[in-house]
């Protein structure tokens, strides 16, 4: 069969043959064991259902045998036989080019190149999954290889549950995930629906098919670590980054340490990641032996090097060795998977990876138990560090909230409301009042027909737009527009590009727009074909994270989550080609609502006019908000974009005179 054949054909009306277990693939860890006897006939009956009764006989004990030698049902012998990867929009079948679009999106989240566990559907994070099983991939493949603009594919988080009638400004595709009862929203709880095949942890970009590989959070990390530098009025050169993590997302790290020109270490306990990050140069070096780790970065320090160095062990202890050697830390972070703690996330000192992912599975409590007391280690360092003159920020993946669950000591002497902890998120001291005030956030692209030359000239676009824009704009983002002229004219000999031939940048509502209309010009006149716009979820108006995104909003109302839910209703009715809303992403099940959209660009009037209205909903919802808690870098952007739109009237907040009280 065909390509496009293998795609119409979603379940197969035959059973494949199973497929071996691929070792040399990064698996997902087993989960652990939580389901009860009735649990578990339950989750068999609801994996089973996707599939004619005359198959259960054959199916039923491999996916009872997946069941308990992995903890999830994957279905992997429906695993597709052809290559994984985003190909160019003309080559998937189907009746709607935005279809198709997204199509090609969740290939590319599922590409080896970018996915953490691809043969798990999982893209980053650990648990981060597109789908939970292969059934859901193949009947939503062949959905949306049926689809016309006048209807819409709702996705139940994973599970395509179908076609609806609508019309073409409608989305084509309503994603959510994980969207569970309050109530039912514990770390355990996602353990046992997942299990039963009824939810899943879409992450962020992993479920809304938006995912771009590292390059998104290369950016995000090299405008941190360049501010977090200038926090300390300190030239990155010669300085010393230290942090952790080499996964999906953080995995970025060292790359973004060396576009802003310091010296990076990273340690990573998972020898097999480590190793694809030296082999995608992502990283520059890998050390196993932490004397000669000092002594390299002494070297690097002296030198004024830009160099990324890997430490193939457990991040606790390159602070408790830099220590000891009196090695100073310039900033620090953690960018592990403290939202997955107990699942692989983060991994306990002192014995090996191995030794970690048996005792995770075997005997959970213990791991918990081991991860707690390394967390107490862990924190305890870095404070040694910081009484030495080390700035260090939680970099919103619930480091300092599992720290401090733990017991660690990470609490703040003198709390305030939203500064109960000694560390600042890297949202309330960096991006939220530098970035997210002023509406600036990660803007992404990708060119549908896979075609560097394609990338090239909406770089080159993009740059213009925005060296123009710079001419006018005012004093106060003047930095931001600077930094992001610098990213995108170095963007190509960075190279970025792993899977899809995307970009990431920051802009505000004003750069986004005059960006993709320029984009949708280029289509039209035929020098570029069809791009497909999209966004992090993390951003100024998608998503409530008390920790991490609203961490730097002070009126009591980071806790809510309107912002979010607002954005996604209002994405819908104003022209997104789809739409997500998930709970979790970043920080963890039960600790966020966040949000995202993806919207194709044909060269058509119908884009150009969606662009326009969706794009300044996207940006400026957030912003108001962030306006009315006071933030005064929001309330100069909300003026200002009031002042450029006659029908936005936003309400402003008055301030109150502290010597009142």
């Amino acid at each position: 069969m065909t390509f496009q054949e293998q795609i119409q054909q979603g379940i197969p009306d035959q059973l494949p043959q199973p497929k071996p277990y691929e070792t040399n693939i990064n698996h997902a860890p087993k989960r652990k064991e939580i389901l009860g006897e009735e649990e578990k006939k339950l989750a068999l009956k609801n994996a089973l259902r996707y599939f004619d009764p005359k198959f259960h006989a054959e199916l039923l004990p491999e996916f009872k045998e997946e069941l308990e030698k992995y903890g999830r049902i994957y279905m992997y012998r429906f695993r597709p036989d052809y290559e994984m990867k985003a190909r160019g929009i003309e080559e998937y079948p189907g009746k709607s080019e935005q279809a198709k679009a997204i199509m090609l999106m969740i290939q590319n989240n599922l590409d080896y190149a970018v996915a953490q566990h691809p043969h798990e559907l999982i893209t980053y994070g650990g648990n981060g999954a597109v789908f939970s099983n292969w059934a859901q991939y193949l009947l939503t493949m062949k959905y949306l290889s049926e689809m016309t603009d006048e209807q819409t594919l709702t996705m139940y988080s994973g599970h395509p549950m179908g076609l609806f009638p609508s019309h073409k400004d409608a989305p084509r595709v309503v994603v959510t995930n994980g969207m569970m009862i309050p109530n039912y929203s514990k770390p355990d709880d996602w353990e046992k629906f997942n299990a039963l095949g009824v939810t899943q942890y879409g992450q962020m970009t992993a479920g809304s098919y938006m995912y771009i590989g590292p390059q998104g959070i290369v950016h995000g990390t090299t405008i941190t670590v360049l501010n977090a530098f200038r926090k300390i009025n300190k030239e990155p050169k010669g300085g010393l980054f230290v942090t952790s993590g080499l996964g999906g997302m953080s995995g970025a790290q060292p790359k973004a340490g060396n576009i802003a020109g310091c010296v990076t270490v990273c340690a990573e306990v998972n020898p097999k990641i480590t190793r694809i990050r030296h082999d995608q140069k992502w990283v520059n070096e890998i050390h196993e032996n932490l004397d000669e780790l000092v002594q390299r970065v002494k070297t690097a320090q002296e030198n004024k090097e830009t160099v990324s160095l890997a430490y193939l062990g457990n991040i606790v202890e390159v602070w408790e060795k830099f220590d000891e050697k009196n090695l100073k830390i310039d900033i620090g972070s953690d960018q592990t998977s403290l939202h997955n703690p107990w699942a692989g996330g983060y991994y306990p000192a002192g014995q090996s990876f191995e030794e970690s992912n048996r005792m995770m599975a075997e005997d959970p409590e213990l791991f918990k138990e081991k991860v707690q007391e390394t967390l107490r280690r862990h924190a305890a360092a870095i404070n040694k560090h910081t009484r030495k003159g080390t700035y260090f920020f939680d970099y919103g993946n619930a480091f300092l909230l599992e720290a401090s669950r733990a017991g660690a000591d990470v609490m703040a002497e003198n709390p305030s409301l939203g500064r109960e902890f000694k560390y600042p998120s890297y949202v309330q001291d960096i991006m939220g009042p530098m970035c997210f005030d002023y509406g600036f956030g990660p803007f992404r692209w990708v060119c549908t027909s896979g075609k560097p030359e394609d990338l090239q000239k909406t770089d080159d676009i993009a740059c213009a737009v925005l060296e123009e824009m710079v001419k006018n704009s005012p004093e106060e983002i003047q930095q931001q527009m600077k930094d992001n002229i610098q990213w995108i004219k170095g963007a190509q000999e960075n190279k970025l590009v792993v899977g899809s031939q995307a970009r990431i940048l920051y802009a505000d509502a004003e750069g986004r727009m005059k960006i993709a209309e320029a984009f949708n010009n280029a289509i039209k006149n035929g020098e570029i074909g069809p791009v497909v716009l999209g966004r992090d979820h993390h951003d100024v108006s998608g998503t409530d994270s008390p920790y991490r995104e609203t961490s730097n909003i002070y009126d009591g109302s980071r806790f809510t989550a309107d912002m979010a839910i607002h954005n996604v209703i209002g994405d819908s009715f104003r022209g997104a080609t789809w739409v997500s809303i998930h709970n979790g992403g970043g920080v963890g099940w039960g600790e966020v609502i966040n949000g995202g959209f993806g919207m194709l660009l044909d060269g058509s009037a119908d884009a150009g006019r969606r662009l326009k209205s969706m794009l300044f909903w996207d940006v400026n919802n957030g912003i108001s908000r962030r306006s009315w808690a006071r933030n005064e870098g929001a309330v100069f952007a909300i003026k200002r974009a009031m002042e450029a739109e006659p029908n936005l009237k936003v309400t402003l907040p008055n301030f109150v005179d502290e010597g009142l009280f």
